[in-house]
């Protein structure tokens, strides 16, 4: 199994999940993050929650099989660029096991 983690602008969120979905990618867990990139906006900001931050990002995660990366790190690349700098990055892991929390068992197929 792989774990899929893709930092994307907000504005393609929309794109990406609905894209996702539609090929058999149901899962994914989103979350609300900002960023230090190396890329700085001429009208970027600090964040008052975090003060060293500049960039609004959105984290997407999703667990596939090994045979299933490639068609999820492309559905995420087709869908998340814009014509500007800095659209984001994804990073892929490996997944050593899983477990329900329900009945405590390992699971080596992703069957959510």
């Amino acid at each position: 199994m792989k774990e899929i983690k893709a930092f994307i602008k907000p504005t393609k969120l929309e794109n990406v999940v609905e894209a996702l979905k539609e090929n058999g990618f149901e899962s994914v867990t989103l979350s609300e993050c900002e960023g230090t990139g190396a890329y700085k906006r001429e009208d970027s900001v600090p964040s008052l929650k975090f003060h060293f931050a500049d960039s609004k990002i959105i984290k997407l995660e999703l667990i596939c099989q090994n045979e299933e990366v490639k068609k999820a790190v492309k559905i995420i690349c087709e869908n998340a660029k814009t014509p500007y700098p800095a659209d984001g990055i994804v990073y892929v892991s490996d997944v050593i096991d899983a477990y329900k929390i329900k009945t405590g068992k390992s699971i080596k197929k992703i069957d959510f």
